[in-house]
């Protein structure tokens, strides 16, 4: 075990978070590390998803099978993915106690468009397992999260694509 584990945060407007939390439980597992990832937000077909569950040392949770944008939901679509994800948190707090990684990725995001609890997460950060390493990631953060952080990274956009139309291509934006 590496002793005290610590929390991460990759967020902002800027591309590679998810990028980075990838290669960081890459990183772990090549180290021999245990890694749990799972992605709120995002269905089981994710591209870095494809890979991660090839790759020994990394067990990735399944997610819904479909998922659609927040802003297309109803309220009683919000409701429900609020609660789906809280639960979520609650086996993945149970589950994590044997890995030494544990990546969140869209942790973030979810609480932002309250599809997940600040609260249940901010416990969770509060009374984790002393060596587990956790990677958060999504656009913004509260100040609240970002205090209890230990490494905290700001993805700025200062150019992309999207911004002249373009779109999104597989393996490299998605």
């Amino acid at each position: 075990m590496m002793g005290t584990g610590r929390i991460h945060m990759y967020y902002g407007d800027g591309k590679g978070k998810t990028t980075a939390a990838v290669g960081q439980a890459v990183r772990a597992a090549g180290a021999g590390l245990q890694v749990l990832f799972f992605q709120f937000l995002k269905d089981n077909s994710s591209n870095e998803r494809k890979i991660l569950e090839s790759v020994p040392g990394i067990t990735c949770l399944p997610g819904r099978d479909q998922v659609k944008f927040v802003s297309r939901m109803n309220g009683d679509e919000k409701a429900e993915l609020r609660h789906y994800n809280n639960k979520a948190l609650d086996e993945i707090v149970k589950f994590c106690t044997n890995f030494d990684v544990l990546v969140l990725d869209e942790s973030l995001c979810a609480i932002h468009l309250n599809v997940l609890s600040e609260e249940k997460i901010r416990s969770f950060l509060e009374h984790k397992p002393r060596g587990l390493e956790i990677i958060m990631t999504g656009h913004e953060v509260s100040q609240d999260l970002l205090d209890l952080a230990d490494y905290a990274t700001m993805m700025m956009k200062v150019k992309h694509p999207y911004d002249r139309k373009v779109q999104a291509r597989e393996g490299i934006e998605f």
